[in-house]
């Protein structure tokens, strides 16, 4: 990092405390400078328009405005709005809520596997499962990021939205489960990426209230930034001249009354549109504005702007398979506190004592008293009435946990393609799990670490000793997961078993990639005043959990990004 850069990063600190003091008077929810997007003008102007203020556009948008004019189209509402919504406890209802104003905006793959895309301020870390823990090296690597700069940003966002989560009994018994498996060492509490055990962040507080990137915008300077919520961005508008390269000039918006608005850049040359709408937002927007496969923008009649065959493609998730594992003791309401990091390509981590909706509850209830049914001891006192009456088994929170492995970087990949020209839908998507076989054997050996920490003898005290392996397997493949079909030996192979009940850890990225189509100052390739600054540039999702190393980018990129504008191109080590 060059001299010139540290001194801009001491006026942007000036700069900061000018307009907020130490005790930073604009608090979360109380943002004078979020308003709905029908109050937007009809033509307005700015410096920076970022389009998405999720994980990675609420830090970028706070870091902008310390030094420009800041405009923020979020598609979704405020999770402000109702302060508990996102609270530890709703998980699991709200990424179920199908309602149109849920957090959460549904869709199945074309490999029949439910997912769900934010659609809130704050995007992903509003209904995440709140773990925070960083990217491990490597991936820091690849990218060309510079360290020195990404543990600053790093303790930027964890100074507001990150915690030590307690451990309560049934995750230290899992944990302590995980090491007699062989997950070793026990590396404690750390943010830091580490093979073996660890309890990693959180962004749950004491309280269990749920700190977002939303929180970030607590650091903006308030004369300098707008978000609009319930905007809808139609399209990036271009100029195109001859001799010339294709640059951005601004975007088209609706608001919620459907009214179109058209945002646009300052004259300023170094002004710019940055995409943050996410893996599928991102490429799906880019393709209705004219950059992408020209054979398929044509099939639609959009107009091509750039021949771009690789906008959509590499597009990746992590599968993920589970054991959800009844307890005859009471467990805590917790949701994922620590993480196994194997050397082979697995993470494991938990959750118990959840809320699901009624109707899933009930699901899970009756398939388990069907499998215990089958049994010998099914008619023991301690199931009776669950057989009878399968609800009272768990009501609508779990007396037990979910024990889940998420496979590493996997080799599988997919693509996104348009279903229609309406912004407000999801595309059409294809992530192809477990096409290569390594992504398979990953999840074999992690589902047999699950396995072998649920039986340890540390983990007794929280599960039934008449519920065999094959029952819990057995459970699972007995539940509505997806859509894909099921073989008759799912729970007697595990290969089946992880093929057949396959979901997702809401990881999904790619479909812009770094190098493919941004470079490596996250410009868009061909385009001018044109960047991408979310998941979809990642070639693999960063460490356990991703949602860290998100924010922590949307703050490394708007501080290089002013330090471009007010001192030129920056220089990399």
């Amino acid at each position: 990092m060059g001299f010139e850069f540290w001194m801009f990063l001491s006026l942007v600190y000036v700069s900061h405390f000018h307009f907020h003091g130490l005790s930073l008077a604009e608090k979360a929810p109380y943002y004078s400078f979020v308003l709905e997007a029908a109050m937007a003008p009809e033509v307005s102007f700015y410096d920076y328009i970022i389009i998405g203020g999720g994980t990675a556009g609420c830090p970028l948008a706070a870091t902008l405005s310390e030094s420009a004019n800041v405009l923020v189209l979020e598609r979704g509402g405020s999770p402000y709005e109702n302060p508990s919504k996102p609270d530890k406890g709703n998980f699991f209802p709200n990424l179920l809520d199908v309602s149109p104003s849920s957090y959460a905006q549904e869709f199945t793959s074309e490999d029949g596997v439910y997912n769900a895309r934010a659609r809130v301020l704050g995007g992903g870390s509003v209904i995440n499962a709140g773990f925070y823990s960083r990217a491990e090296p490597e991936f820091l690597k690849q990218t060309g990021l510079n360290e020195a700069l990404v543990n600053y940003s790093y303790q930027w966002v964890e100074k507001k939205i990150a915690f030590e989560p307690s451990m309560l009994q049934w995750q230290s018994a899992l944990r302590d489960g995980l090491l007699e498996a062989g997950v070793l060492p026990n590396n404690g509490f750390t943010f830091d990426h580490i093979y073996g055990t660890k309890i990693g962040g959180t962004i749950f507080d004491g309280d269990d209230h749920r700190h977002t990137a939303a929180d970030l915008l607590e650091y903006a300077n308030p004369y300098r930034i707008k978000v609009y919520l319930h905007a809808t961005v139609e399209k990036i508008i271009f100029e195109t001249k001859v001799f010339s390269r294709t640059r951005a000039q601004g975007v088209v918006f609706e608001d919620e009354l459907g009214k179109k608005h058209w945002a646009l850049l300052t004259k300023d040359y170094k002004s710019e549109v940055i995409l943050s709408a996410g893996a599928l937002g991102s490429p799906q927007l880019l393709m209705l504005s004219g950059i992408g496969p020209s054979q398929q923008l044509k099939k639609f009649g959009i107009k091509v702007v750039m021949d771009q065959p690789l906008v959509g493609q590499g597009l990746v998730d992590n599968p993920l398979n589970f054991l959800l594992v009844p307890s005859p003791s009471p467990v805590e309401l917790s949701l994922v506190s620590f993480v196994g990091i194997t050397r082979f390509g697995s993470y494991i981590e938990a959750c118990s004592g959840i809320s699901f909706t009624p109707s899933w509850s009930r699901s899970v209830a009756k398939a388990l008293a069907a499998i215990l049914n089958q049994t010998e001891q099914s008619s023991t006192k301690l199931f009776q009435e669950g057989i009878l009456n399968p609800e009272s088994l768990l009501d609508t929170r779990i007396r037990g946990g979910i024990i889940f492995e998420k496979v590493k970087d996997p080799i599988s990949s997919g693509y996104l393609e348009l279903r229609n020209m309406n912004p407000h839908d999801n595309p059409k998507v294809t992530f192809n799990y477990f096409q290569a076989p390594e992504d398979l054997m990953k999840c074999v050996h992690g589902v047999k670490i699950a396995i072998d920490a649920v039986y340890s003898k540390s983990f007794s005290n929280f599960r039934y000793e008449i519920l065999s392996a094959k029952a819990l397997l057995e459970l699972i493949v007995n539940l509505p997961l997806n859509q894909r079909p099921r073989h008759l030996t799912s729970a007697f192979s595990l290969e089946k078993f992880c093929m057949d009940t396959v979901m997702t850890i809401w990881h999904y990225h790619g479909g812009c990639r770094l190098g493919k189509v941004v470079d490596r100052d996250y410009k868009v390739l061909g385009v001018e005043a044109l960047r991408i600054v979310d998941g979809s540039t990642f070639t693999s999702s960063p460490g356990t959990n991703p949602q860290a190393t998100v924010m922590m980018l949307g703050r490394y990129m708007g501080l290089k990004i002013l330090q471009e504008r007010y001192f030129g191109k920056y220089r990399k080590k």
